[in-house]
């Protein structure tokens, strides 16, 4: 799901990136993107808008970059955690993805700071912070299913 915003669109990933890190937690978190950028670099359309292997040069390369250290960041600061950690966790993995991102965007755009901010960061804050707090509840779901059925399996 993407909604077209010049050059950033809106999407579900940084969600999905949370939820990676918190669920998964660090390495397979990471992994688990490592892999989604791999299927992008071999160009099938699973980036924002359809895009393959384009995306990876594009005005969002570095918040794609970004997505396996911020899952491995998440989740190395989520473990055995509690939720109120937990949630700034995945808020600074959000941070994570920002930094990358928008440092990226600068460079790609060559502007200056004020103008990679105002396009690739203000616009997401409010719901990026939606989105944390909704992957900590989700992914604080998830992590006490996994273990319960890992239990189970013992």
């Amino acid at each position: 799901m993407s909604i077209p915003l010049e050059p950033v669109p809106i999407t579900l990933q940084v969600l999905v990136v949370l939820l990676a890190g918190l669920s998964l937690g660090p390495r397979d978190g990471a992994l688990s993107l490592l892999l989604y950028l791999g299927a992008i670099a071999s160009g099938l359309p699973l980036a924002a808008n359809g895009m393959g292997s384009a995306a990876l040069a594009g005005p969002t390369a570095g918040y794609l970059i970004a997505f396996p250290a911020a899952a491995w960041l998440t989740g190395w600061l989520a473990q055995n955690q509690r939720l109120l950690v937990r949630g700034l966790a995945a808020v600074l993995g959000v941070g994570l993805i920002y930094l990358v991102g928008a440092s990226y965007l600068k460079v790609y755009l060559g502007t200056d700071w004020s103008m990679a901010w105002q396009l690739g960061v203000a616009p997401f804050l409010v719901l990026d912070l939606a989105k944390a707090a909704l992957a900590t509840v989700g992914g604080e779901g998830a992590r006490r299913f996994w273990l319960g059925r890992l239990r189970d399996e013992r």
